[in-house]
């Protein structure tokens, strides 16, 4: 486990101890999630950007092609538009 000193604005430092308070959770603990959450997005945004670099706009229209025309499944249709 590492130890880092951190620098928050009070206005910001009140209202994460607000929210921790809210949340019945310790400050340590609620920086650690808010800290983990931003990881997390991080990676997810890197993971689908280097999934979109490898995609192949020719192949899924190939794809699409060759899909049988058909009505969906019952569930799966689009919600009709109100208006």
């Amino acid at each position: 486990m590492a130890n880092y000193a951190l620098r928050v604005p009070e206005s910001l430092f009140a209202y994460a101890r607000k929210m921790a308070e809210e949340e019945n959770v310790s400050m340590n603990q609620f920086f650690v999630t808010a800290i983990a959450e931003k990881v997390s997005a991080l990676k997810t945004e890197a993971y689908f950007r280097e999934r979109r670099e490898r995609g192949d706009l020719a192949d899924f229209d190939a794809w699409l092609g060759a899909s049988p025309d058909r009505e969906p499944d019952a569930g799966d249709e689009l919600p009709e538009c109100a208006g």
